[in-house]
């Protein structure tokens, strides 16, 4: 019922995740993540919320996404309704299809990044979820929301979106942690729109003050 996709920017280190789902809350469900460890979309027909967490907690003590992603995964008898992405903050990239999520579904690794889903209008929209992160040029962020796009264009959600979201991680920024939990035409404009109100204006202006991993202690001038 989601396709979501997780990457690392090379350049400035920061990583991130994007999904949007025919479903309610696909930010709160879907994605997670952690400076440290790295990324995790956890998604499917019966999702697991620990699976997103447990995977990260794997990732913090130096495991390898694909070792982390086969223990959390191989530990648990409901992994065939389950899907699971994992990115490590360094870009390693795992994933898991369970056998009984709907069709269309699957995932791709590609060069620091994991893109998956389930209930696709197809299997093209998992490449066009990719080739929209790698065909835009800007920040993380950017690229991601493009990937997005890219997919729903392609077919997306069969059933269309009903909720999008994206996380962004760096070291030298604050958190960017963006829901659309309910739209009932278009969340991925109303994503987009709050997207530009985050990042622009008053808001962009005073998030420059707030602590970051690099400066626990900045505040207000």
């Amino acid at each position: 019922m989601t396709f979501s996709i997780l990457a690392r920017d090379a350049q400035t280190g920061a990583i991130g995740g994007a999904a949007a789902t025919g479903s309610l809350c696909v930010g709160g469900w879907v994605l997670r993540g952690a400076l440290g460890a790295g990324m995790s979309a956890s998604q499917g027909a019966a999702p697991s919320t620990f699976w997103g967490e447990d995977v990260l907690t794997l990732l913090r003590e130096g495991m390898s996404a694909q070792a982390a992603l086969d223990r959390v995964v191989g530990s648990d008898r409901g992994r065939e309704w389950r899907q699971l992405s994992a990115l490590s903050e360094g870009g390693e990239g795992a994933a898991f299809t369970g056998a009984r999520n709907g069709d269309a579904k699957g995932h791709v690794l590609f060069d620091g990044g994991v893109a998956a889903g389930n209930m696709l209008s197809d299997e093209g929209v998992l490449a066009a979820l990719v080739d929209g992160f790698r065909a835009t040029a800007g920040p993380l962020d950017e690229r991601l929301l493009a990937a997005l796009e890219a997919a729903a264009e392609a077919g997306g959600d069969h059933r269309g979106l009903q909720s999008a979201a994206l996380l962004v991680l760096s070291r030298n920024r604050p958190p960017l942690t963006l829901r659309i939990d309910f739209h009932p035409d278009d969340p991925l404009c109303a994503l987009r729109e709050l997207h530009r109100r985050a990042t622009t204006g008053d808001y962009a202006d005073w998030l420059r003050h707030v602590p970051v991993a690099t400066d626990r202690e900045r505040g207000l001038a």
